[in-house]
């Protein structure tokens, strides 16, 4: 029967990156997609050594070439075992009444409607393949707690966490699992394209501290992805040792 299959989307950078080399180390087969074809052509040339590997150029917010790319598997790739919602992005960390409502639409149509999009067409196989088939949504803390600057970003995560919980509900007796892992402070590229490519930004948020690291949060999709098929993990929230909550804010006329 061949190895596992993972479909991991967003994977030229970040998360989903680290995700291919951690499923790739444990000899499964990749399915890669990306918008941006160059670096998954460099991944797929370093990976393919190892494993099966075969990347799809794909913007997630494009339904139609999703089933098209979904239905134009290759036989050997066809019976994916494995879905990691992986393709997101912030933009801006101001407040709501300063956002732009373009930055609104974008983190609405790809962290919701592309992952929604990814998922309604692979639902059929991931069903095929049953027991201990998984599909890891990649949500965020900003999905639970509310925080200044997360406004729309924390509210498509917000139903990215709800989503995975639903699906639970539908999929019962399918034997698919569904996990929402919910990262905290996470060093990636992911939050210079948030900053506007602002290295000074960046690099002031991790100044001093110790991030989560995209490796961190491959090895705990590669856990949920790989317990005894039984097993569901509902939600899981990943936070680095060095960042916690702080009380509530108050307006104060002093």
């Amino acid at each position: 029967m061949g190895s596992s299959v993972v479909f991991i989307t967003g994977a030229t950078s970040g998360f989903g990156r680290a995700c291919a080399y951690r499923f790739a180390d444990a000899g499964w087969s990749l399915i890669i997609s990306g918008r941006r074809k160059s670096r998954l052509d460099e991944l797929e040339r370093e990976l393919g050594a190892r494993v099966p590997v075969h990347s799809i150029e794909l913007d997630v917010r494009e339904s139609d070439a999703i089933t098209a790319a979904v239905t134009a598997l290759p036989e050997t790739f066809k019976r994916v075992t494995c879905l990691v919602n992986n393709a997101g992005l912030a933009l801006g960390a101001g407040p709501a009444q300063e956002s732009k409502l373009d930055d609104w639409h974008t983190m609405i149509d790809t962290n919701v409607t592309g992952l929604v999009n990814v998922t309604h067409a692979l639902l059929p196989t991931l069903i095929e393949s049953g027991a201990g088939a998984s599909i890891v949504n990649l949500g965020s803390v900003a999905g639970q707690w509310p925080y200044p600057g997360s406004n729309v970003y924390g509210a498509s995560k917000a139903f990215v966490k709800q989503f995975s919980l639903n699906l639970r509900c539908d999929l019962l007796g399918t034997g698919v699992r569904v996990t929402d892992i919910a990262p905290g402070m996470a060093e990636s590229e992911f939050t210079l394209v948030r900053m506007g490519n602002d290295q000074n930004a960046y690099d002031r948020l991790y100044n001093d501290t110790t991030p989560l690291q995209p490796e961190d949060i491959a090895e705990q999709v590669f856990y949920v992805a790989t317990l005894p098929a039984h097993i569901n993990i509902n939600r899981l929230e990943v936070m680095p040792v060095r960042q916690a909550w702080q009380n509530f804010a108050v307006d104060r006329d002093t």
